[in-house]
């Protein structure tokens, strides 16, 4: 091991300590089920805004979109306009309703729980359901954080694929199973503070490094100028209607996502809800524009090329980590600051897998065994199984993420289709639509996961699934689908009780 190695993990050891450290702290605060899943609906408006989207981002944003820019070029952006719209959209429409809405449905601590208290289903089919979906897409999710993990330390430091995933996972595992939510956010605020750094940083230091002209560049490295860096193109060829549409449907799922949406119901007031909303919406914009940034100048920086030329390959996911190696790995007094830097892609990584285990954890502890297996459950009992529940699902995701050539685009559009079309229309027509009811929500919920399913995962057109065929997102169709299923079935079926009606009214007058 040379020298400037040992330097980059000294700067790994000390994060992931810290890392630790905070986790062992959160422990000390956390006192019951109600601290380890939502942290007491404590969080202050910074902690929360960046938490949120750190965990959202993952590994995906300093890896699999710079990734598909630099192999695809420009036209690749049209997912971040779909992500930046959807993320707005989602603090300014979502967070302030949801937020009120899941105190005044008898203070729901998940959105499983959320549904069921919403529609008053004593026979918890929607937190049964519900809960399935978390559990199955998440350990999907989850994979692929891990599996960008695997690929980060296997590409710097030349160890082992499975022996990378499994120390990543450890750590992740460590101050998630100890601290709980006030850990996982507090470790995200500060991993979302570093991804930026990086974000901002390493391209204009790659810029300076560019001799000659850009255009002239690009073209050495094979691809033509002019397309590549245009809205209009999709590697080699003119983008098409059903690839802007996919690529903006993206924006769908964040409606759904519940690792996102839980940090909405456990901001502390509405006063920091504005704050964190500003904060934001300007940390996810500035990222998103980087990260596509970082994909197009590492295509003329990283001569000779010798990235894969598929989005979502692993070589070609490894852009951004090759810049801060080739900026400052070359010379020794910099490699700390490498180190550091690429602390920034781990820790894109761990908010991400800490929140999606969380989730799991909560949906298997609170929503199933608690609310359907033993109501009568102790909070300490409750909190016994989330820990062993955040074990057990790292284990089954280090499984799923076990194959070194899983692609982390693959991946993440998998999960994050299924969730968004599942979750993403009934929260919408939750807060919305009064006149939405318990079977509507039920058909809701399955016929977004399953058009997904069958979308995705069914060879049904000669061999081949129907997203393979036509190139249409799942996501996109599955959300249409969804929310026809919810308003049809709500129509035909008993209008609500009134106690729901009462409650949704008591949703819209809610002041602090």
């Amino acid at each position: 091991m040379n020298l400037t190695t040992t330097v980059i993990m000294i700067a790994f050891a000390a994060y992931l300590l810290f890392m630790i450290g905070i986790g062992v702290w959160s422990m000390k605060q956390t006192k019951d089920a109600d601290d380890y899943f939502l942290g007491g609906r404590g969080l202050s408006g910074p902690v929360a805004a960046l938490s949120a989207q750190a965990s959202d981002m993952s590994g995906w944003l300093l890896m699999g979109l710079p990734g598909s820019v630099y192999a695809l070029g420009t036209g690749q952006a049209w997912i971040a306009i779909g992500l930046g719209l959807g993320t707005i959209a989602n603090w300014l429409i979502i967070a302030k309703p949801l937020r009120s809405y899941t105190i005044v449905a008898n203070n729901s601590m998940t959105l499983p729980e959320f549904f069921g208290n919403r529609y008053h289903d004593k026979k918890k089919i929607l937190l049964g359901i519900s809960s399935a979906i978390i559990v199955i897409f998440f350990l999907v999710y989850t994979a692929s954080a891990l599996a960008s993990g695997g690929k980060l330390f296997n590409s710097v430091f030349g160890l082992d694929y499975h022996v990378a995933l499994v120390i990543g996972a450890v750590v992740i595992l460590v101050y998630t199973f100890m601290g709980g939510f006030l850990a996982v956010c507090t470790t995200d605020f500060v991993q979302g503070s570093m991804m930026l750094i990086a974000l901002l940083v390493v391209p204009i230091i790659a810029w300076g490094y560019v001799s000659g002209s850009f255009t002239d560049l690009l073209t050495q490295s094979g691809v033509n100028a002019s397309g590549f860096l245009s809205l209009t193109h999709n590697g080699d060829h003119p983008i098409t209607a059903v690839e802007v549409i996919s690529n903006l449907a993206w924006g769908l799922g964040y409606c759904g996502m519940p690792h996102i949406l839980i940090r909405f119901m456990a901001i502390k007031n509405e006063k920091e809800l504005k704050k964190s909303s500003t904060i934001a919406i300007i940390w996810v914009v500035l990222s998103l524009a980087l990260a596509v940034l970082i994909g197009l100048i590492g295509r003329a920086f990283l001569m000779p090329v010798i990235l894969g030329e598929t989005a979502g390959a692993a070589s070609a996911e490894s852009v951004f980590i090759e810049m801060i190696k080739k900026v400052f790995m070359e010379k020794l007094p910099l490699a700390f600051v490498g180190g550091l830097f690429l602390c920034g892609i781990l820790a894109a990584i761990m908010s991400t897998a800490d929140s999606q285990l969380l989730v799991c954890s909560s949906s298997v502890s609170a929503d199933i065994y608690k609310d359907i297996m033993k109501p009568d459950a102790s909070t300490q009992q409750v909190l016994k199984i989330g820990r062993i529940t955040t074990v057990v699902v790292a284990l089954l995701a280090i499984a799923i993420a076990w194959d070194p050539n899983s692609s982390i685009m693959g991946l993440v559009s998998n999960a994050w289709a299924g969730l968004g079309a599942a979750f993403g229309p009934l929260v919408v027509m939750s807060l919305f639509w009064k006149r939405t009811n318990l079977p509507g929500a039920i058909a809701g919920l399955v016929s977004g996961a399953g058009t997904v399913l069958i979308w995705d995962y069914l060879p049904l057109m000669n061999g081949q699934t129907i997203g393979a065929v036509t190139g249409l997102y799942s996501l996109a169709v599955g959300f249409v689908v969804s929310i026809v299923c919810i308003v049809i079935v709500s129509l035909l079926t008993k209008a609500p009780d009134q106690s729901v009606l009462d409650e949704f009214e008591a949703y819209k007058n809610y002041k602090e």
